[in-house]
């Protein structure tokens, strides 16, 4: 029987590999992935402490698969540190990072915990959670463990 992690390896070298037309032109010139995406909204009110864990998952998701994420048990997710930006160019960040690594299974998104935030909310991690509600690709995440990041990052599952 073929496990989830050799699937997805096969899938990675596959999709990897551009094949060549009869023209000699390489499919990888060619446009085949998604923009990266900007149909998002910004929020203006913090609605989450830093210390909250967060989670979601799509329905039909494997409760192996979230258990295994909320571990933290994952081979490797590339991760995108949002300390010290705005709303906005954390925004343009997660857009274009997630567009880049948008063929990796996981990512880790730190947004950190919002310390220096008013009342302990923290508006970069609300951001951050909606704009993961909203990205088409986005099926799950939840709050990092505390080697991870804790409550100030996640680990996101991409749709494959």
């Amino acid at each position: 029987m073929i496990n989830d992690d050799d699937k997805q390896l096969f899938r990675a070298s596959v999709d990897a590999n551009a094949p060549i037309d009869k023209d000699g032109v390489s499919s990888a010139n060619q446009q085949t992935n998604h923009a990266a995406f900007t149909a998002y909204s910004y929020i203006t009110e913090a609605r989450l402490s830093g210390s909250e864990s967060v989670a979601y998952a799509k329905n039909g998701l494997s409760p192996k698969l979230i258990k295994k994420m909320k571990r933290g048990d994952i081979d490797f997710a590339p991760s995108l540190d949002l300390h010290g930006q705005t709303v906005i160019e954390a925004c343009e960040s997660m857009s274009q990072f997630m567009y880049h690594h948008q063929h990796e299974p996981f990512i880790h998104i730190i947004h950190g915990k919002g310390y220096h935030s008013e009342n302990g909310m923290s508006i970069l991690k609300t951001q951050v959670v909606s704009f993961l509600h909203q990205h088409p690709q986005v099926i799950a995440f939840n709050s990092c463990p505390a080697k991870d990041g804790g409550s100030g990052a996640v680990f996101a599952l991409l749709k494959q």
